[in-house]
């Protein structure tokens, strides 16, 4: 079957997110207040109402306020792994979006569960990621959206084909609620075992900082001068490797790279990752090195962390520095400049430490464990689904499903 093709601003209207101020926002319920939703509160799973900013409700018009059917697209960020995602409103939503997003609200040319679908096509992230690419911020201007080209056939076709791939999104989803469900169990024996890492009710000894414990580097530059060296290629870990307590190995880069710069910073088992920053969200994000790859290296931007002391265990640090104790000494500690924030070397080797028991810390690093072999099957699993969720959008929006 040969599809004909519509421009996004053909088959929906374009809005604007809502601008409020630092003094206008509140992270808590207010009365005439409503929650907008930000960049955040777009996953790959659909939208999340967690961690909402509420504003005065006379700031959203009737237009901004979220509607069955909308799809909300992150517009600018510091991030191009941010900007573009886009999630569809299942449900009417009684608040607005923020002005860093944008809502395109389909009119009836397209039916709408199918216009969302398109949304997740491999073709849309790498067009928006090449448009919306910036100095210091990204931004999807209007044009970007709507000049975009997509697939249009029959409504008729539009229902089946989105009647197809929600079915198979729908499995996906499952495996993602069985995974975040097992973070939270890995959560829970963590609160369970030392308590709120925050206020430290166990009473856990303090004195020590992670510059205490641990040789922290920098990695290598790109785009140094390498001229008349010797040098060979390697693989090397940037931000967007280093995931919460997870490695995204898929999207490996090389690096040319000097024997002395291999020798440096070469990666060993169990050195922790911890990335410098970007939006808020990446500061301190950190994962352990199991040695996945001979002879990887890692970039400027991503901190390698490697005990030199017997106070704390790998795992045991990985969760600590994760856990809201980290969070809040990061966001604190930060330099932040139009939504980006980035911590430095000194910084990290003053975070504070708790010392739990080293017996209690190889305990919880033993029943981590056993949990992570769990997800890795999950994770085998939703793989094995997302290939298959491929395989049916490419053939759906070729006209050969």
């Amino acid at each position: 079957m040969i599809i004909d093709e519509a421009r996004i601003g053909d088959l929906a209207e374009q809005i604007r997110g809502v601008t409020y101020g630092k003094d206008d926002a509140s992270s808590v319920f207010l009365a005439d207040y409503l929650p907008v939703l930000r960049a955040g509160n777009i996953t790959e799973s659909g939208l999340t109402y967690k961690d909402l900013v509420y504003v005065p409700a006379a700031r959203i018009s009737a237009k901004q306020k979220i509607k069955q059917g909308d799809v909300i697209i992150a517009a600018s960020s510091g991030s191009l792994d941010v900007v573009g995602k886009a999630a569809p409103a299942k449900n009417d939503f009684d608040g607005g979006f923020g002005a860093f997003c944008k809502v395109l609200r389909p009119n009836k040319k397209v039916y709408p569960e199918y216009f969302a679908q398109l949304f997740k096509r491999p073709e849309y992230r790498r067009t928006v990621s090449s448009l919306a690419a910036g100095a210091n911020i990204n931004n999807l201007r209007n044009e970007h959206l709507d000049d975009l080209r997509v697939p249009l056939p029959p409504l008729a076709e539009q229902r089946r084909i989105a009647a197809i791939l929600d079915q198979a999104d729908a499995l996906r989803a499952k495996r993602r609620e069985a995974l975040a469900q097992l973070d939270s169990l890995t959560q829970s024996i963590f609160i369970e075992m030392f308590g709120d890492p925050v206020s430290n009710p166990k009473g856990w000894p303090d004195a020590l900082s992670l510059g205490d414990v641990a040789d922290i580097t920098s990695g290598v530059t790109k785009g140094r001068d390498l001229a008349g060296k010797n040098t060979r290629m390697v693989p090397y870990l940037a931000v967007a490797n280093v995931q919460d307590k997870l490695l995204r190995l898929d999207g490996i880069k090389m690096l040319d790279a000097t024997d002395d710069e291999i020798h440096r910073f070469r990666l060993q088992k169990d050195d922790l990752l911890l990335t410098e920053g970007g939006d808020p969200d990446k500061l301190g994000r950190g994962t352990l090195w199991n040695g996945e790859l001979p002879d990887c290296i890692h970039q400027n931007h991503v901190f390698r962390v490697r005990l030199t002391s017997d106070h704390v265990t790998p795992i045991f640090l990985n969760w600590l520095v994760g856990s809201q104790r980290g969070k809040q000494y990061f966001l604190k500690s930060a330099k932040q400049t139009t939504g980006i924030a980035s911590i430095n070397m000194s910084q990290l080797r003053r975070f504070p430490l708790l010392v739990p028991t080293r017996h209690l810390q190889q305990t919880f690093a033993a029943r981590i464990q056993s949990v992570e072999a769990l997800k890795a099957s999950h994770r085998a699993a939703l793989q094995a689904l997302d290939k298959l969720f491929a395989s049916l959008q490419h053939r759906a929006f070729a006209g050969e499903l």
